[in-house]
């Protein structure tokens, strides 16, 4: 593979690119190639959610499911945070328990996501995806162990520019998410911005890949 997609909502099915799919349990499609599996704090269900995570924790224990998630916390919806943060907390226990990387949705709640991190004692890789913020919030992140992803903000906000190129080499990941951009032209920006080649990017990358998924691109 000659690029990784750290986080999409649909498959392209290109033989250059190995992408992490993101999948929900109320609608998984088995013909994926690889995915995480997780439930987004947008569609957290009371009355479905036992027989989601039961899915969710069938799904870690197969080896083309690379992660859990998206999952996380959204300060900015109409579900209580207390509600999120009993949903976010098992799904990492499961991720913990299987030993499988965290793809993590954070909006305005880097803080509590940190501290469940630490009060759980969660060593498997995290991962914010899409990444948005200032120098500050990435640093914090990456003081306490986090990985960072960027991608549909990194095209449209050129401010990005700086706190991208302050992230340590091996703490970071690019992907497309919702955007119609392939991940070709996140992978161009962010070379451009590092001052790279592609194929010094791609390295980068796929050491990445190895030290989070613990298999090789």
């Amino acid at each position: 593979m000659q690029f990784f997609n750290l986080h999409t909502h649909k498959s392209t099915n290109q033989d250059t690119v190995l992408e992490l799919v993101n999948q929900y349990p109320q609608e998984f499609d088995a013909a994926i190639p690889y995915y995480s599996i997780g439930i987004h704090p947008w569609y957290i269900d009371e009355q479905r959610l036992e027989a989601d995570l039961q899915m969710i924790e069938s799904k870690l224990q197969e080896p083309n499911c690379l992660a859990l998630g998206e999952c996380g916390l959204d300060k900015r919806i109409a579900i209580s945070l207390e509600l999120q943060q009993t949903v976010f907390e098992r799904q990492l226990l499961l991720a913990q328990h299987y030993k499988k990387p965290v793809v993590i949705h954070c909006v305005a709640a880097f803080q509590e996501v940190n501290a469940l991190k630490k009060r759980l004692k969660i060593t498997v890789p995290m991962i914010i995806h899409g990444f948005s913020k200032n120098k500050q919030v990435a640093k914090e992140l990456i003081d306490n162990g986090f990985y960072i992803s960027f991608g549909k903000y990194l095209l449209r906000n050129p401010e990005l520019e700086s706190v991208f190129v302050s992230i340590p080499n091996d703490r970071f990941f690019l992907e497309t998410d919702t955007v119609e951009e392939g991940i070709e032209e996140v992978y161009a920006l962010a070379a451009q911005y590092k001052k790279w080649s592609m194929e010094e990017l791609r390295q980068q990358i796929k050491s990445n890949f190895a030290a989070v998924f613990k298999t090789q691109l």
